[in-house]
């Protein structure tokens, strides 16, 4: 295995990386020789990273409005068409090429190194491997490369999910979170004792386990409390091609430098220091079907550049505060989903949730949480609504449902995952 590059060596190779990116999307890309055009932007002095700022950033407005203008390849040579799940309007498709399914090999070999996977495990994948998921081809590609046992067994069930670990003794699993709590409880049901099964380590995919100084949330702690594994947090996008993954000292996501050139960014577009929040601003590299140059992903977090205690160097990312389009403002507080998913999960009256937010006849933001009970009487009510008013200051609509009705909420045609946000607010234009 080659030494952890260090930072000067990072820097050295983005620049140069970044110079051929700048170079291919002028020759290739309609989207940016038009911005380039438009804005009369010499890409001949763009010599650094620093220099970065002097480009205009890219919207998900911009692949949502013009998705084929971004394409750098005759249609031919697609092989894959991947898309984002819409959650933030309507979905965006990206095409990969051979290289860029190589390239996405690559990046999830890497990540699976990362949290400690080798040719030893048997890693079973508890999510979605079809509907166009990116993730899904991603990480079965790269488990094959680090030559890793594959049990392909999708989402959900988790009497199957047992009985899959009892029969053939995987090692690892990677799936959400919030499904390995359902695992835990139909453990616990039936009577089986999850610390004498096999798995030793979850990969914890499209939900925080961790709060922003890393120690873990209410979701990671019931996790860890219950079963005795390790957790590896990975956090990536479709639009990105590249995941960060954390290591065994589970301080941060890691960049890896090779594939991504990562900004933190203001509302001004101007790069934000260490441990503050800005927007997650992202540079693909190596991408040949449709490469994005500093694209606002919508999701705020922080990042770290002192070397990690794993010996590698370079940016950490911190967990997603939040996504900036589904920021609320409630009754004078500002709130994003994720806090609302870590106060929800630690209420033992509730097991599970939807939260919907929707604008009121002034214009207001108004939420209304969709609550799946453990017991619906009025004492229950009573805590419910006591603990929220404790904890948000502000008191929220509640609105208690069946299993049935809960599911019809969170799975409405053609997603690919639980649904836990929704977005009604009247759309202003931007």
């Amino acid at each position: 295995m080659s030494a952890p590059l260090t930072a000067d060596r990072i820097k050295q190779l983005q620049e140069q990386k970044l110079k051929q990116l700048l170079t291919y999307i002028h020759q290739n890309s309609p989207f940016y020789r038009e911005i380039f055009s438009s804005k009369n932007i010499s890409i001949d002095v763009i010599n650094s990273l620093e220099d970065l700022t002097l480009l205009p950033v890219t919207h998900k407005e911009d692949l949502q409005q013009g998705n084929d203008d971004f394409l750098c390849v005759p249609k031919k040579q697609v092989i894959e068409y991947a898309s984002t799940s819409g959650t933030l309007g309507s979905p965006v498709t990206i095409a990969l090429t051979e290289n860029d399914l190589n390239r996405l090999t690559i990046n999830e070999y890497n990540s699976f190194k990362c949290a400690d996977g080798s040719e030893e495990d048997v890693y079973q994948l508890m999510l979605t491997l079809d509907r166009q998921f990116m993730a899904g081809i991603a990480y079965y590609s790269g488990l094959r490369k680090l030559g890793a046992g594959i049990i392909r067994l999708g989402p959900g069930v988790p009497a199957m999910q047992l009985e899959t670990i009892q029969r053939l003794k995987p090692t690892a699993i990677v799936a959400v979170p919030s499904f390995i709590l359902k695992l835990i409880q139909f453990a616990k049901e039936n009577n089986v004792d999850l610390n004498t099964t096999s798995v030793k380590k979850a990969i914890c995919i499209g939900e925080n386990i961790r709060n922003t100084d890393y120690s873990f949330n209410i979701l990671g702690k019931k996790i860890t409390e219950n079963w005795s594994i390790q957790l590896y947090s990975t956090y990536a996008s479709t639009e990105m091609q590249t995941a960060f993954t954390e290591c065994s000292q589970g301080n941060g996501g890691h960049l890896q430098p090779e594939l991504l050139i990562a900004e933190l960014l203001d509302d001004d577009n101007q790069p934000v220091p260490p441990n503050t929040p800005g927007e997650l601003t992202i540079t693909t590299l190596g991408v040949e079907g449709m490469p994005l140059l500093r694209y606002k992903t919508g999701d705020i977090c922080m990042y770290n550049e002192e070397p990690c205690a794993c010996g590698r160097s370079g940016m950490r990312l911190s967990p997603i505060i939040g996504r900036k389009k589904q920021m609320i403002k409630f009754k004078g507080t500002t709130l994003y989903p994720p806090a609302l998913f870590d106060l929800l999960n630690e209420m033992e009256e509730v097991l599970d949730y939807v939260v919907e937010v929707y604008s009121n006849e002034i214009g207001m933001d108004e939420v209304l949480l969709h609550l799946l009970p453990l017991n619906e009487n009025k004492a229950s009510d009573n805590r419910i609504r006591a603990y929220l008013q404790a904890r948000l200051r502000v008191s929220p609509q509640v609105n208690y449902v069946g299993v049935e009705q809960l599911q019809k909420i969170q799975f409405p045609e053609s997603v690919r995952k639980a649904v836990k946000f929704i977005d009604r607010r009247a759309k202003i234009n931007t």
